[in-house]
C-alpha cells in the first residue's frame, strides 16, 4: 500500500508540478500587493482542487459519456498547454497592461488571473486531469483506492498552495528579471511536455 501510495505522489507530483508553478506564479503577478498575491494564490489552488476533484470523480464517467478516447484528451490538453507555454515565451510587456496590473484590482479580477493561467492550465494542467482520470479508473480501483488518491493529490495541491505562498520571498532574491527568465526558460520546458503530450496522444488515438 505504501509503495502505491508514493508511486501516485510521484506521478501527482509531476503532473502538478508545484516547482514549476512558481515561476508562472511570479511573473503573472509581480504588479500586484503581497495580500493580492495570498488572495490569488488561494484562489488559484482552490479552483485547481475543484477541478482535479471533479475529474476524479466524473471526468472518466464525461469522457466515456460523450465518447472521448483518452488519448484525444490528451491531444487536446497538449494543444492547449502548447499554446500557452508560447504565451509564457513569447510574453508581451505591454505598458497599458503592467499599467493595468499595477491599479487596484477587483475579486473578480483577482478570480480570473487565478483562473487562467494559474489554476488552468499551470496548475490543474490538462496532464494532471488525465492523470487523475487514470488513477481513478472504475473498472480497475475500488471507491477506497479512489479515496486514497484523492488524499494523495489534495497533499500535493497543499504543497503547491505552500510554494506559492513562499514565492514572494522567492522574488525578492531573484528580481523582476530573474523572473521574467525563469518564466522564460520554463516555458520552453513546458513547450517541450506539451508537445510531447500532444504527439503521445496522436499516436495512442491512431492505434486504438
Amino acid at each position: 500500500m505504501l509503495s502505491i501510495v508514493l508511486t501516485q505522489f510521484v506521478v501527482l507530483w509531476a503532473v502538478i508540478d508545484p516547482v514549476g508553478t512558481v515561476p508562472v506564479y511570479l511573473s503573472q503577478t509581480q504588479h500586484l500587493s503581497i495580500k493580492q498575491k495570498r488572495v490569488v494564490a488561494f484562489k488559484a489552488v482552490a479552483i485547481a482542487t475543484g477541478l482535479l476533484l471533479f475529474f476524479l470523480i466524473a471526468g472518466q464517467l464525461l469522457l466515456e459519456a460523450m465518447q472521448i478516447p483518452l488519448p484525444a484528451f490528451q491531444a487536446a490538453g497538449g494543444l492547449v498547454l502548447l499554446l500557452f507555454a508560447l504565451t509564457m515565451i513569447f510574453g508581451e510587456s505591454k505598458p497599458e497592461q503592467e499599467q493595468k496590473l499595477s491599479q487596484e484590482l477587483s475579486h473578480s479580477e483577482l478570480a480570473d488571473l487565478a483562473v487562467y493561467p494559474l489554476a488552468m492550465p499551470s496548475i490543474a494542467s490538462p496532464g494532471a486531469m488525465m492523470a487523475i482520470v487514470m488513477l481513478t479508473d472504475n473498472h480497475r480501483y475500488s471507491l477506497l483506492d479512489q479515496s486514497i488518491t484523492a488524499g494523495v493529490m489534495i497533499a500535493v495541491l497543499v504543497i503547491t498552495l505552500l510554494f506559492l505562498l513562499l514565492a514572494s520571498q522567492i522574488h525578492r532574491v531573484i528580481g523582476n528579471v530573474g523572473a521574467a527568465i525563469i518564466s522564460r526558460v520554463m516555458g520552453l520546458v513546458l513547450a517541450a511536455v506539451a508537445l510531447n503530450n500532444l504527439l503521445m496522444g496522436i499516436r495512442d488515438y491512431f492505434l486504438l
